[in-house]
């Protein structure tokens, strides 16, 4: 008898890890109302985040195409914001004012030449970051790999993060959140914005919703990738191309950079 039982256990053990492997590689699937399982490829991080890495964007303006919105669009399916819907009787400006916006297109135009030049807008993971120093709860934060984050645990939605960006990067969330994805959870009464795509870097991934897009619609526009590496492909290219940060004046050294500006 203590055979068989052994067998039957061992059977029972084995198709429960049947199991969790085929949930783990299932592309989408409804777990709870509302709430979607994303798609993981690879096992999480084991390390804790160090600073022997600082990711980030370098943005060709010259390549950033007038009209193109395939950043944006990318940003908003990986993290679930395309899922956000009006409440019933909302006035359409009202709305597209409160929407969370990780990512908007933005026109610069040089008064002097009247040169106009298109390109994309986000956190701009400050080394010195002004949404850190003015969080009262600590909700606001910077890991140790440079990205800027929000912990929705702590944030308390005093929005004080909002009003010190400089990039007005981003978002409160003004409704109950009935879609959301797990690997990017959000919720009525927090702050957000981008994040570098974090669950990718805790997944190894090696790039960003906005990245793939451009690449994809064949501009190359943006270039992902750990600046303090040497050999990295965007130290390579800002050696290339001449590139300045957004608001130099304010010293906050930027993890994202843009060239023709």
């Amino acid at each position: 008898m203590t055979d068989k039982t052994d067998r039957a256990e061992n059977e029972i053990d084995s198709g429960r890890r049947d199991f969790i492997g085929v949930a783990a590689g299932m592309t989408a699937a409804v777990v709870a109302p509302g709430v979607l399982l994303h798609t993981v490829a690879a096992a999480p991080r084991s390390e804790p985040v160090t600073s022997d890495v600082r990711w980030g964007l370098l943005v060709d303006t010259a390549k950033c195409a007038d009209g193109c919105s395939a950043c944006v669009e990318a940003c908003n399916d990986e993290n679930g914001l395309n899922l956000q819907t009006p409440p019933e009787g909302e006035p359409d400006r009202k709305w597209d004012a409160q929407k969370a916006v990780w990512i908007r297109k933005v026109k610069l135009q040089d008064n002097q030449t009247g040169r106009v030049t298109n390109l994309p807008m986000m956190c701009q993971h400050c080394e010195h970051p002004p949404c850190v120093d003015v969080c009262p709860t600590g909700a606001s934060f910077k890991r140790a790999d440079g990205i800027v984050m929000v912990d929705r645990h702590l944030c308390i939605g005093c929005r004080y993060c909002m009003m010190a960006c400089p990039y007005k990067a981003r978002s409160f969330i003004h409704q109950d959140t009935t879609d959301q994805l797990t690997s990017v959870p959000r919720g009525k009464g927090c702050v957000e914005s981008c994040n570098l795509c974090v669950h990718r870097r805790d997944y190894g991934e090696a790039s960003t919703a906005c990245v793939d897009a451009c690449a994809a619609e064949g501009h190359h526009a943006i270039v992902f990738g750990d600046l303090k590496d040497p050999n990295s492909a965007i130290n390579q290219k800002l050696k290339e191309i001449p590139s300045r940060q957004i608001r130099e004046d304010l010293q906050l050294n930027t993890g994202v950079r843009y060239s023709g500006v």
